[in-house]
């Protein structure tokens, strides 16, 4: 029974390595990729404002509507260096309150600057213009105070010192079982909050400015990404630094401060992971609806309306909720496969050089991270080509209606997999470093033992499945409006097969 970050474990530094390329390349890609698919959806809707909206647009107009997503994403960026700025200026003993300051400050910046630019940019803008340009202005604060509700409930189900955390941990006192029963039965309980926060987004923005508006929220909510990234970077970085002082034996004092670090760390990525899953559904909703206006666009009617009770559209929409189910088992038995490789090699070579154990000679760390990093790239094949082929496939059969209902039933049940997964595991996580701290008896107790298992189970759910979703969902959305103009080849959008 080697402790987590004991050095004589030949998996410890891909435990490392893991920790930066997943929390920090990979969410800064997550998030990336959200960012940029967003600007796309808004600048695609401003080109076809008129179609969309009852506006009379001129030159001058059309170009500063298809140029303010740009800006707005600017003043993002300005807020975020700020916030970002205030933190490392002020300081705080208190990690987890000085990010949330941080963020607090970005938000009320970009709100203030965004009003600025936006005072600005009217300048020359008939009546109805400007008025449209202030409304989605107010779109955009919307859609990052949204954003902020989101985080920040993920904050409340997965702090340490919330109550959802410690009841997961005092479920751990009866046993393996409930402890995983209660973290995901709070996992699917988190998913409520965000949804009624993107649900009121959605309403305010639409009414402000139509699908435009929601597109726009969608910006808005990933213009502070600057301060979101740096927050999650801020998790792996504390984790890092723990596992040194521990692989270093440099006493229990400072691990003892390096494991308080950490506990706001894991809540920091589970802010984040939910702040960007939010930000994802928003922005593949914003893709939706250009969607919809791109296949208006080349055939009048298309998508006017997704009739369910069209069976074409219905199988659509049952497929759409079917496949993040499928990507997330997909995606979980990965990591159970790479994870019995890893144990397989870590027996191997104890076995094979005893002297490992005994601390005389390092364990061979590169071969660990060869068979993660391998297996990793190996195990995203088949996902990667389902996110690919089952979109095409789907407008090809049953057409672009039913591709429509596609996205429609990714989206929502997308949504509900990645809160849940990504708030149970981090709760998990965080009821098992409760636990080390000295509560409920502490290390080594069967209560310890039952709330690492929860903290396992959890990895892969907020690791790996939970953020891929809003991939998946990003690339899907993107794909359909990529091959469009193909599909309508098919029946006139119709599909090969009419029902």
């Amino acid at each position: 029974d080697l402790p987590e970050d004991d050095p004589r474990n030949p998996a410890t530094i891909a435990d490392n390595v893991g920790d930066n390329v997943g929390d920090i390349a990979g969410m800064g890609s997550d998030l990336f990729d959200s960012y940029v698919a967003s600007i796309i959806a808004a600048m695609m809707l401003a080109a076809t404002l008129p179609l969309i909206v009852d506006i009379t647009l001129t030159e001058a107009g059309r170009f500063v509507y298809t140029v303010f997503p740009i800006v707005i994403c600017g003043v993002g960026l300005f807020a975020s260096l700020l916030g970002i700025l205030f933190i490392k200026w002020k300081g705080s003993d208190d990690p987890g309150k000085a990010l949330n300051t941080g963020t607090y400050l970005s938000t009320l910046l970009f709100a203030a600057l965004a009003a600025l630019f936006t005072l600005i940019m009217v300048i020359g803008l008939t009546g109805e213009e400007a008025t449209m340009l202030w409304k989605l202005c107010g779109c955009a604060v919307i859609g990052l105070l949204a954003g902020i509700i989101l985080g920040f409930t993920s904050d409340y189900f997965t702090r340490a010192d919330r109550k959802p955390t410690r009841k997961m941990a005092e479920a751990a006192q009866e046993g393996h079982a409930v402890v995983i029963l209660s973290g995901f039965s709070y996992g699917l309980l988190s998913v409520v909050p965000p949804a009624i926060g993107i649900i009121i987004a959605m309403v305010f923005a639409y009414l402000l400015s139509g699908v435009f508006g929601v597109a726009m929220a969608a910006v808005g909510m990933l213009a502070i990404v600057g301060t979101i990234v740096s927050n999650d970077a801020y998790g792996p970085i504390v984790d890092n630094a723990r596992a040194i002082a521990e692989q270093g034996d440099l006493g229990d004092d400072i691990i003892r401060t390096a494991d308080h670090l950490d506990s706001a760390g894991n809540t920091a990525k589970a802010i984040t992971k939910g702040f960007a899953i939010g930000a994802a559904n928003l922005t593949v909703l914003a893709l939706l609806f250009s969607f919809a206006t791109e296949a208006n666009d080349i055939n009048p009617g298309t998508l006017d309306v997704m009739d369910l009770l069209k069976l074409n559209v219905l199988i659509g929409a049952f497929i759409g909720v079917v496949v993040p189910a499928l990507f997330s088992a997909l995606l979980i038995r990965a990591v159970q496969r790479n994870a019995g490789k890893m144990v397989e090699e870590i027996r191997r070579q104890f076995e094979s050089n005893p002297k490992i154990l005994t601390g005389e000679e390092a364990a061979d760390f590169s071969r660990t991270i060869d068979i993660a990093t391998k297996g990793s790239l190996k195990e995203l094949i088949i996902p990667s080509i389902i996110s690919i082929v089952i979109p095409i496939t789907v407008g090809i059969l049953f057409g672009v209606a039913a591709l429509g209902a596609f996205l429609a039933g990714a989206i929502l049940s997308g949504f509900v997999f990645a809160i849940m997964m990504s708030n149970a595991g981090g709760a998990w996580d965080n009821a098992k470093k409760w636990i080390e701290d000295g509560n409920l008896g502490g290390k080594g107790t069967e209560t310890h033992k039952a709330s690492i298992t929860g903290d396992t189970v959890g990895d892969p759910f907020k690791d790996t499945a939970g953020p891929s979703i809003n991939t998946l969902l990003v690339v899907m959305s993107l794909t359909a409006s990529i091959f469009l103009g193909f599909l309508m080849l098919f029946g006139n959008g119709a599909g090969l097969l009419v029902f």
